[in-house]
């Protein structure tokens, strides 16, 4: 086959290309090598989704030549391009996968794996097989197998406690099987074993556990005080289970990084609140009550204000204090709300700041000698001549100016938390620490119980 004219005649838009790639699906085998080398080629001007549709099209006369391509590629990209095709061929038989979960190469696998993930419900027949691969020697293909068989779900979880019941059938496959099952059927459908299992371990660990830094995405509160059970009743929260910090940041970065909506409530049905740190508890994530609220609302952003107001209203007025933190790991927003005795002293959103006249200035004592956020501090003229796609000439420049203008550096929620409360962030040997976290339910949760998914103890 002329490749140059196969080039050409892929060439395009997707609506273009479509003439040109249903007339190859209609030759078949004789033109999968063709398309295969211009899938592989990653300076083809074919985009790669389009030379795998017709390979997926064309279907098992396509397996053994993907195969061979995941398993000799080269870039991480090619890899990528060959088993997304290959876990996608339309074929009339899952079985024709079956031969590939021995492949001696983890990718194919893998691939494999991908191909019963994509399939969910097809998979069903399979699950007995799939099960080994629950315990392979490379962690990708393990991760991928958990990954087959949260997409299988329910209809797979008598297999996995029948695999926790019995001897292990190998190494690696029952702690496979145990983060299937939580991935699946959430802590109450573990079995009483590993639910036990899970309880003493956690108690060991919190024998002596040493505070970690959190990873801070979404928004916490933090009150003065040690009384959790005070705290579990202020934002109506139940069935408290301990935990160790590590599962508690855990879950609530999981739960507000989920986008599984097949799960109803799965962001709004557990909080963990901390154990004492250096005389603060802080509550990662919000009631229910408050998130239906803000979720509900037109306009979300003047919702979570309101919501976030009066909670630390009411917080301050019962402990003393209250204050609200918010970050993003995806972009630079960050607020934060002070209140003490029942009335607001101070409450900044970055964002909101930016839409108002003049945007304001410092107002509280813990934002003293820094930029706010929303404030540049740079002159206008500060990077003439500096190319913004020359990170490093950039950077020089950067700190140059501002150590020539003395401008301060910009505050961040976990800044001034650092001042006034306690850094979730920069928690560490030093942090003073007094009880134990727990994970607690909200009214959503129950109702409907834990969200799905394996947590690290």
């Amino acid at each position: 086959m002329d490749m140059g004219l196969l080039t050409e005649s892929l060439s395009g838009s997707w609506e273009h290309t479509r003439p040109a790639r249903d007339a190859l699906v209609e030759q078949g085998a004789a033109v999968v090598e063709a398309v295969l080398d211009v899938l592989c080629d990653e300076q083809s001007p074919v985009e790669w989704t389009v030379s795998a549709d017709v390979l997926c099209r064309i279907g098992e006369a396509s397996l053994q030549p993907l195969v061979h391509a995941s398993a000799v590629a080269d870039s991480p990209e090619i890899a990528r391009r060959a088993g997304w095709a290959l876990g996608r061929l339309k074929v009339n038989d899952l079985g024709a996968y079956e031969p590939l979960l021995n492949h001696a190469h983890p990718r194919v696998r893998s691939d494999a794996l991908f191909a019963f993930q994509v399939r969910a419900e097809a998979a069903t027949g399979f699950v007995d097989r799939l099960v080994p691969l629950l315990g392979d020697p490379e962690p990708e293909v393990r991760r991928r197998a958990v990954w087959a068989f949260q997409a299988i779900g329910t209809a797979a979880v008598p297999a996995l406690q029948r695999v926790r019941r019995l001897p292990a059938p190998g190494p690696r496959v029952r702690a496979g099987a145990l983060e299937a099952l939580a991935a699946i059927a959430v802590p109450d459908g573990l079995g009483v074993e590993d639910q036990s299992l899970w309880r003493r371990l956690t108690k060991i660990k919190l024998l002596s556990e040493v505070p970690d830094g959190v990873h801070l995405c979404g928004s916490w509160y933090a009150v003065p005080t040690d009384d959790q059970d005070a705290v579990l009743d202020a934002f109506d929260l139940g069935s408290p289970q301990p935990v160790t910090l590590r599962t508690g940041a855990a879950a609530w970065n999981h739960d507000h990084h989920s986008w599984d909506r097949t799960r109803p409530h799965g962001t709004c049905s557990r909080v963990f609140v901390s154990p004492s740190l250096d005389g603060w508890t802080l509550v990662f994530g919000q009631s229910s009550q408050d998130t239906h609220q803000i979720e509900d609302a037109e306009d979300r952003d003047e919702a979570l204000s309101l919501v976030v107001s009066q909670r630390c209203t009411d917080l301050s007025a019962r402990f003393g204090s209250a204050h609200w933190y918010g970050m993003s790991c995806g972009d630079d927003w960050t607020a934060w709300c002070i209140a003490e005795d029942g009335e607001i002293l101070r409450h900044y959103d970055a964002y909101d700041a930016e839409e108002e006249e003049g945007g304001g200035e410092p107002v509280h004592p813990a934002e003293a000698g820094y930029l706010l956020p929303h404030q540049d501090g740079f002159p206008d003229d500060a990077f003439d001549g500096v190319s913004p796609s020359d990170s490093e000439a950039f950077t020089a420049r950067y700190h140059q100016v501002k150590e020539d203008l003395q401008i301060p550096d910009t505050c961040y929620a976990n800044d001034i938390a650092a001042r006034v409360s306690v850094d979730p962030g920069a928690l560490g040997p030093h942090t003073s620490t007094s009880g134990h976290g727990v994970v607690a339910l909200t009214a959503c949760g129950r109702e409907h119980g834990h969200p799905a998914g394996a947590l690290p103890v």
